[in-house]
């Protein structure tokens, strides 16, 4: 229960953590009021894990830690790391919700689900190959979030160039469209992982024989995701919209169009991909492709920063609440 309880929160944390991912631009482009826009995002995220499978929670689950190798005695030791875990990723996203950087929640997970593990078991419980994966897609995707946020933009701009200046209320009723796909991606992608760790409980206490996961546990996570984007983290929120880069109408549809494409398929593919960092690339892709000037690259620097150090942060974190939870409760 108490994993299930973590686990949900750790979804909540996702949802208004990742919220400026999918409303930011539409918000700071002034398309839709922040109540309406966080309204719409949060249905879309509650929709889409529904529609789009679990591929991304078995690879949570199944590929990062070897649970068929747990002490099945020691029951408590394996849950114990899973609690850690959650315990260092919430912490890492309330940090960072705080000083209002768009850090990753998959990297803070990953980062949790290492550190948990090497300070109860040592490096031999975590399976390296399913690891570097993991870490290869979420290093990927904010390049390929760059690269079709710059070719969208010219590419729409080519084909619009004979347009009349009422095109932009073309692109702003696209944004919708954009917004939607955005949020329905988002949740496939982000609302798996609470059901990748819930899933590894289960099978770990032996209340689930296989790695099926139960339509309880995908309603449940989708709900939670649904209600942290419902409330909206308006700190990452001004970041994300207003700080990057000055966006008008077509710049945002570009930066959403090209972050749903790449969030969904690796969701499909089963690839857990930081939305944050695929849709703060998207946007700088979609500013560098007007102007390299254009660009705040001082804000850009202090989010990658906060991407390479979000993963050993996490692992940081988790380690000492494996290690305090054990001081304090050995048989937990």
């Amino acid at each position: 229960m108490l994993v299930v309880a973590l686990a949900l929160f750790f979804g909540f944390t996702n949802g208004f953590h990742d919220a400026a991912n999918v409303v930011a631009t539409i918000i700071a482009t002034g398309v839709m009021t922040p109540r309406m826009a966080l309204g719409m995002a949060a249905f879309g995220e509650f929709v889409g894990p529904f529609l789009f499978g679990t591929a991304v929670a078995q690879t949570i689950g199944k590929d990062i830690i070897d649970i068929s190798t747990l002490d099945t005695k020691f029951l408590d030791l394996s849950i114990s790391l899973i609690i850690a875990a959650l315990i260092g990723a919430i912490a890492w996203n309330l940090i960072t919700w705080f000083w209002g950087l768009p850090s990753s929640s998959s990297h803070a997970l990953v980062g949790g689900m290492v550190g948990s593990v090497l300070m109860a078991y040592g490096p031999d419980k975590i399976l390296w190959k399913g690891l570097l994966y993991v870490v290869s897609v979420l290093i990927l995707s904010p390049i390929l979030g760059f690269i079709f946020g710059t070719l969208s933009l010219k590419v729409t701009l080519h084909l619009s160039k004979n347009a009349r200046p009422t095109a932009k209320y073309f692109f702003n009723r696209m944004q919708i469209l954009s917004s939607i796909a955005l949020s329905l991606s988002h949740g496939a992608n982000d609302a798996q992982k609470p059901m990748g760790i819930i899933m590894m409980s289960l099978v770990i206490l032996g209340i689930s024989p296989t790695s099926h996961i139960p339509f309880w546990v995908i309603a449940s996570c989708a709900t939670a995701i649904a209600l942290g984007t419902a409330s909206g983290g308006w700190r990452i929120i001004k970041t994300i919209g207003l700080r990057i880069y000055r966006l008008r109408s077509v710049h945002a549809f570009c930066a959403q169009s090209s972050s749903a494409a790449v969030i969904l398929g690796a969701a499909l593919v089963g690839g857990p991909v930081s939305t944050t960092h695929v849709v703060s690339s998207s946007i700088m892709g979609v500013g560098a492709s007007q102007r390299m000037s254009a660009v705040r690259w001082g804000v850009a620097k202090n989010i990658v920063v906060a991407w390479f150090i979000t993963i050993p942060a996490s692992a940081f974190m988790a380690g000492l609440s494996f290690f305090l939870i054990r001081m304090i409760h050995p048989s937990f």
